[in-house]
């Protein structure tokens, strides 16, 4: 960043540097957002870019380091990051969803200014507004230990991003027209890695290159739309060792399910014949499969892969045995000195259950999706806006959705879905997916504990399944057709934060809502005011900012 934008950065965020530790480093970026164009499936198309990539460019951080990225919106119309699995601690400003923040303006700048305070882990941004997301615009998200704070394994020759997900040939603009006009997406063309597919047989160009006997770290996203892929290495095992910001116990695994919004850290070593090997992505729960191939190479080797690619697994039964499998190390330290098992969550009394069951209906003869009946829609005015300058009641009205579904939803209510939820209350949300796709559901501001994950419908009997030990931090769970997943969590970050589909289609068609957690002391100890240089719009636009918190 230059001079001038870098005084412009520091005026600009002053009221929120005052709120960081002074001795936490600060690392500035500049990005420039564009339209391009591309082949990821070998036909040319409109991307977005971030400073000419596609995908965009590894931000890779530590814990607690402050992160400043100046972002220039050269698109033609308003534009948004978010930063899928960073807790954003006392600070939702930096979320970077339609429900906290006024989209950039086309031809515009903001500043971002964020810290993964206390964490650690394998992450990934992306655009969240309109469908941006099925042009570009995404990127990998690594959070890296401090020196002084122990890993559970050695340290890897290099560290790697592998971005895969589904991709579609038209442009966003045209698929944004399908869905507001009714139509459905239907399956994805094709599969991409890192922004690339790969045919058997065909002139890949390598992705990675591995020195033999070495061992390397892989930290695998799934940034895809609606489409959970299976991942796997010709002849090479891969040791899962983090999870979402968790460190897990390390088990090998042949090939890897990982589920939309989901990412997996796993060590790879070259101990085979030195020569090319395929990485297989593949989609799995569709009516038809659709998959690519990316090439890893061992130093020296000009050998071509095997064209007999590892086989794919079979049915979600096998899916749900490998997510039981996966468990929380209890002994290792994360962002913090101390084992992540010290915090004994099982021992906590649950004070609310929330059941959120996923809904599908015609409104205006049109599809639209839903939890319990209520179907959201942004409002002009982004729902913390109005809630921090107290203008609520003119722009939404909270609990319109109910913690219990009905026993019959025949309708869907179209409005803001804001959920209030009581500041540090300890609370069960269950997961309930009636239809026969396969479902992934996210909390922005938090990580929970994914408890259990079961076919039928949840009732309280079922907490007798629970995992209460070892269970998974972490920030997405999948939920199974005709099945249901249970997360525990304290709401102890004020702020207000989405929980949504990762299914793209039914986010953006309502199947998302928003969870108020308000502090009653209205302190800089529970919540960072609003940063002096936040977007207003809607009915805010113009307004003196509100009195700001103190300590």
């Amino acid at each position: 960043m230059q001079g001038g934008k870098l005084l412009t950065v520091f005026v600009c965020l002053v009221s929120t540097v005052a709120l960081v530790n002074a001795g936490d480093p600060y690392f500035y970026y500049t990005w420039n957002i564009t339209y391009g164009t591309a082949s990821p499936l070998g036909i040319p198309q409109q991307v977005i870019l971030i400073n000419g990539q596609f995908p965009g460019p590894n931000l890779n951080s530590t814990s607690n380091n402050n992160v400043v990225i100046n972002v220039f919106n050269n698109l033609d119309e308003p534009f948004l990051l978010t930063w899928s699995g960073l807790q954003h601690r006392k600070n939702s400003w930096q979320d970077g969803v339609t429900g906290t923040s006024c989209p950039i303006p086309a031809g515009t700048n903001f500043t971002y200014h964020f810290q993964p305070k206390d964490q650690i882990g394998s992450y990934f941004y992306y655009p969240s507004t309109a469908l941006h997301r099925f042009a570009g615009g995404f990127g990998g998200l690594r959070v890296n230990s401090r020196l002084l704070i122990p890993v559970p394994y050695a340290d890897p020759e290099d560290d790697h991003t592998i971005l895969i997900n589904d991709w579609y040939t038209k442009s966003h603009t045209a698929l944004k027209n399908f869905l507001d006009s009714g139509r459905t997406l239907g399956l994805p063309d094709g599969v991409l890695i890192n922004g690339k597919s790969g045919k058997v047989g065909g002139p890949n160009t390598p992705l990675f290159t591995m020195k033999p006997g070495k061992t390397y770290k892989y930290r695998i996203c799934n940034v895809g739309f609606k489409s959970t892929l299976n991942f796997r290495i010709q002849g090479h095992k891969m040791k899962l060792v983090e999870m979402e910001g968790s460190h897990v116990l390390q088990n090998d695994y042949d090939s890897l399910d990982v589920h939309v919004g989901q990412c997996f850290a796993v060590l790879v070593t070259a101990d085979q014949v030195a020569k090319n090997y395929y990485m297989v992505a593949s989609t799995r729960f569709l009516k038809k499969e659709v998959s690519t191939v990316g090439v890893m190479s061992y130093e020296g080797s000009n050998v071509q892969p095997s064209s007999e690619l590892p086989k794919a697994p079979v049915g979600w039964a096998w899916s749900l045995n490998q997510y039981r499998s996966f468990r929380w190390n209890l002994t290792a330290s994360a962002a913090r000195p101390n084992p992540q098992g010290s915090y004994h969550y099982g021992k906590i009394n649950i004070t609310r259950t929330i059941k959120l069951a996923n809904t599908k209906n015609l409104v205006n003869g049109k599809v639209r999706f839903g939890f319990n009946g209520v179907s959201h829609v942004d409002p002009e005015t982004p729902l913390k806006l109005a809630e921090y300058f107290e203008m609520s009641e003119k722009v939404f009205k909270y609990n319109v959705i109910k913690d219990e579904p009905a026993a019959k939803i025949t309708t869907l209510t179209v409005e803001p879905n804001v959920l209030n939820v009581t500041f540090r209350t300890f609370v069960e949300i269950v997961f309930e997916n009636h239809e026969k796709s396969m479902q992934s559901f996210h909390l922005d501001g938090y990580s929970f504990f994914a408890v259990a994950s079961e076919p039928g419908r949840w009732t309280p009997e079922k907490r007798k399944n629970y995992n209460l030990l070892d269970a998974i931090s972490r920030h997405t769970v999948q939920v199974y057709p005709k099945s249901w997943s249970a997360i525990l969590l304290t709401f102890d970050n004020a702020g207000m934060w989405n929980i949504r589909s990762e299914n793209w289609e039914r986010r953006y068609l309502g199947q998302q809502l928003y969870v108020s957690v308000l502090s009653p002391e209205k302190s800089l100890r529970d919540e960072y005011n609003i940063p002096l240089n936040t977007n207003l719009c809607g009915i805010v636009k113009g307004l003196p900012l509100p009195t700001p918190y103190t300590i």
